[in-house]
């Protein structure tokens, strides 16, 4: 097992070298990692080595124990923080406990008590890591939460709210076997045709119907799976062809028969069109659901077939949330082979469904407001995609061809993918302009900070900060010291100024800090600097 990673934290080496020596750091499962002599430096080392313990001393230069414990909070929240301090003092020990440190330890430290300390350290890190890591017992509530995950696949995937990927990527992963179609649904209401029976129609009652559908459905040729859908029962069904569409509905008749015997009720079922794809199935669902609402007209028959009442029902087609989705995604953040391949998906789902071109005509509506509401959310004029005088209506028999749409459509959406993309960087090159400028006028400001800057700019500061660092090549604090340091070395080459007044001048209010960070930054003493041996 790894070792946990400690960071030592005490302004006197002597101390410092005496708990680095004296602690038996490996037979204690952890390794020392780094040192620092002022909280500074420690709060640097922390963002770079990610230690899982920090011991520190209350009493340091430039930054004291307890602030530098309150700022390991915001970034290391699982790090524990072992104080120790010279001074019996209840307000000390007081605000550690405040800031979450694990313990308080005072000076003089000795190596027994240190290590009982980090020995109990260890069992709560290894208890954490262990309750992380224990892959046993996520195996096992997983297993106890899998009827429910796949009842909620089946609901989503009745609803249409499952693209192709994570029908595929989530039955794999919930050990469903999904077979090629065609697929239709059938929604079993128990009841009969009334609705006032829904008190009748409660959870035990809709157990026992999807029990009794599970086990009486029979057909050869197709297999049914039964979900609980709302205060309805469902059966997902998959037909070796088409032939057996009719038989399929002999079954449900026979099936909605029995259960008088069985459950003392009747069931109506309403069955939805045939579908070759599962991402379809929704389709089918919407016809279902259709069929049961004609239940309320009565005529005696259980079983109603969708397609029998509205013959053109299989050719429905909506531009989706899920469609909307993937071409926002390709549109803003794909590649232009993604957008091409989105456009041509919808293209051929227009082929496919054999519409009017009314019916297309509202799919290419739909399409094109999605369009349109993504170039104004990135700030992108409309025209600048469409053309001057762009009214949002694209008729389809404006187009010769479907393969005439689908190039217009990938000319625009290729459009407004590179129109973004140049606002997304131009929008990224002013923020960190600005963030520059700001700190080139404040940084002699000793308060100057990330949450100063980013109140500044209305920015939160994680974000901020990913961004600098990806965009500049340094944090934020790096981009300062190094800002200030030039700033110092020009005043320091070209002024008679005091070391002290040049600290204050370039955001240090502790002259002793300044010229420590100088010395860091330059390898020299700023008067060794000044009398020219940094030339």
């Amino acid at each position: 097992m790894d070792r946990y990673r400690v960071l030592l934290a005490d302004d006197e080496e002597e101390i410092r070298a005496g708990i680095s020596r004296k602690i038996d750091w490996e037979s204690l499962g952890f390794t020392l990692v780094g040192e620092a002599d002022n909280g500074e430096v420690a709060l640097e080392l922390a963002e770079q080595l990610n230690p899982d313990v920090v011991l520190t001393d209350i009493k340091m230069p430039f930054m004291d124990g307890l602030e530098l414990c309150r700022r390991l909070k915001q970034f290391l929240p699982a790090a524990k923080l072992v104080v120790f301090s010279g001074f019996d003092d209840f307000e000390y020990a007081r605000q550690a406990v405040s800031m979450g440190v694990s313990e308080y330890i005072l000076k003089p430290i000795n190596a027994p008590e240190l290590t009982a300390v980090l020995d109990k350290l260890r069992g709560q890190l290894d208890q954490q890591r262990m309750e992380r890591r224990d892959m046993e017992t996520l195996r096992r509530r997983y297993d106890e939460s899998l009827p429910v995950l796949r009842e909620l696949f089946y609901t989503r995937l009745l609803d249409g709210h499952l693209s192709p990927g994570q029908i595929t990527l989530r039955a794999a992963r919930y050990e469903i076997t999904l077979g090629p179609g065609p697929w239709t649904v059938a929604l079993a209401y128990p009841g009969g045709g009334t609705l006032d029976e829904t008190a009748a129609r409660d959870e035990l009652l809709l157990l026992s119907v999807r029990a009794f559908l599970e086990e009486h459905f029979s057909l050869e040729g197709c297999s049914a799976c039964a979900v609980l859908y709302g205060d309805i029962v469902a059966l997902l069904i998959q037909l070796r062809d088409e032939t057996c569409l009719y038989p399929l509905l002999k079954e449900l008749d026979r099936l909605s028969r029995l259960s008088q015997s069985y459950l003392g009720l009747s069931l109506t079922a309403g069955v939805g069109c045939l579908c070759r794809n599962l991402e379809d199935l929704h389709h089918s669902t919407d016809g279902a659901r259709a069929a049961l609402d004609y239940r309320v007209l009565g005529g005696g028959s259980r079983i109603i077939y969708i397609g029998d009442l509205e013959p053109q029902s299989s050719a429905a087609l909506s531009f989706e949330e899920e469609d909307q989705r993937a071409l926002a995604n390709a549109v803003k953040l794909g590649t232009p082979d993604q957008v091409k391949q989105v456009v041509r998906a919808l293209t051929e789902r227009l082929r496919q469904a054999g519409l009017s071109s009314s019916r297309c005509d509202l799919f290419l509506l739909e399409l094109v407001a999605c369009l349109v509401r993504l170039a104004r959310a990135g700030s992108v004029a409309v025209e600048e995609v469409f053309g001057e005088g762009f009214t949002g209506v694209v008729p389809i028999s404006g187009f010769s061809s479907l393969d005439e749409l689908c190039l217009w459509l990938e000319t625009h959406c290729l459009k407004l993918h590179d129109l973004l993309g140049r606002q997304r960087l131009n929008s990224t090159g002013q923020l960190i302009e600005r963030a520059k400028a700001f700190i080139a006028g404040h940084y002699t400001d000793t308060q100057l900070s990330v949450e100063t800057l980013c109140s500044h700019l209305h920015l939160s500061p994680t974000y901020f900060s990913t961004l600098f660092k990806r965009e500049v090549g340094m944090s934020f604090t790096a981009y300062v010291t190094q800002v200030r340091m030039e700033r110092a070395a020009q005043l320091l080459q070209n002024t008679d100024e005091k070391t002290y007044r040049i600290a204050e001048q370039t955001g240090y209010a502790d002259p002793n800090y300044f010229s420590y960070v100088f010395k860091r930054h330059f390898g020299l003493s700023p008067s060794k600097f000044r009398s020219g041996q940094g030339r």
